[in-house]
């Protein structure tokens, strides 16, 4: 078995000597439910025990270069058979063993650690499969219609991730989405971000930014959401459409036909709106239309319909 100085020094350019490195043990997540409502299974913490090895360190996931303070160099998983987790598993977590090199910048960062005040870590990873608690199947477009962190027939809905396609770097966070993660997940932190929000990550942006394929593939999933959003918008926008140009024909016959579609395919989805509702009050007031020869009168047997004469 390979000892702690070989393993870190198939990660570094030069060989490295024990009082040149500083090293400590972290752990990155587990299977426990948290506090986004979801859980890793045991086959994606093995996983991820393979894709983190070499993986970065870094502070409230910066993607500047120049916050790297550290590196993974051991992984590992570990199940505690005597403790069950929320969902009676037995307890799993992914354990891992990082190093620093020992440098006048990271003295304080080193003492934080070990006075237990840079503690809890995050880890930035990439999943393919969140499947619901309740039903088993996929959540979201095309699964269930459950709802994270909602209680169904007494038991709380939560996501089981597993998939996982990439593991790209663990981080020294404030508070941290995993209760136990860190030298003891806010992993949804950036995966929120660039999900939700990318517009805002990349304004935010202060110099040249490097992203996995794995948050690429987030950002695309996020791109097709928003066209199948605008999509059914369109849809909702074209059939307002058909709705004013007819109520327009009815009230404003007068105004040229093609003069008013070409006005309503420039007109917002609120501006519709409001020319329906406005249409639709003016149709009130003009239909239905009095027949020609309707005189308002009761037609009975006791009148001679001499009203009907022409």
């Amino acid at each position: 078995m390979q000892n702690k100085m070989e393993l870190i020094n198939r990660l570094s350019r030069k060989q490295l000597t024990e009082d040149e490195v500083y090293t400590f043990n972290i752990t990155l997540c587990d299977n426990e439910v948290d506090r986004d409502y979801e859980a890793f299974s045991i086959k994606a913490l093995e996983e991820m025990g393979k894709l983190f090895v070499g993986k970065t360190g870094i502070s409230d996931h910066s993607m500047r270069s120049s916050d790297q303070a550290a590196r993974i160099y051991n992984a590992w998983v570990e199940t505690d058979f005597s403790r069950k987790t929320t969902y009676g598993e037995s307890y799993t977590a992914l354990r891992a063993s990082a190093y620093m090199v020992r440098t006048s910048k990271n003295e304080d960062l080193i003492k934080e650690i070990d006075g237990g005040i840079k503690k809890e870590v995050s880890v930035g990873c990439a999943v393919s499969e969140h499947i619901c608690s309740v039903c088993g199947k996929p959540a979201g477009k095309g699964g269930c219609n459950h709802l994270r962190g909602k209680v169904y027939n007494g038991k709380t809905c939560y996501h089981i991730l597993s998939g996982v396609t990439d593991a790209y770097e663990w981080s020294f966070v404030a508070v941290p989405a995993q209760r136990e993660a860190g030298v003891t997940k806010s992993f949804k932190a950036k995966e929120r971000n660039l999900l939700e929000n990318p517009k805002e990550l990349f304004k935010s942006a202060k110099e040249d930014m490097v992203i996995s394929k794995a948050q690429s593939d987030n950002i695309l999933r996020y791109i097709e959401q928003l066209e199948e959003k605008a999509s059914l918008g369109e849809s909702y926008r074209q059939e307002l459409i058909k709705e004013v140009k007819t109520l327009a024909a009815l009230t404003l016959p007068e105004v040229p036909q093609k003069a008013f579609e070409a006005v309503c395919e420039d007109m917002s989805i609120e501006t519709l709106k409001q020319f329906r509702t406005g249409l639709e009050k003016k149709k009130s007031t003009v239909l239905p239309v009095t027949p020609q020869l309707f005189t308002g009168k009761e037609n009975n047997s006791a009148h001679n319909n001499s009203e009907y004469r022409i």
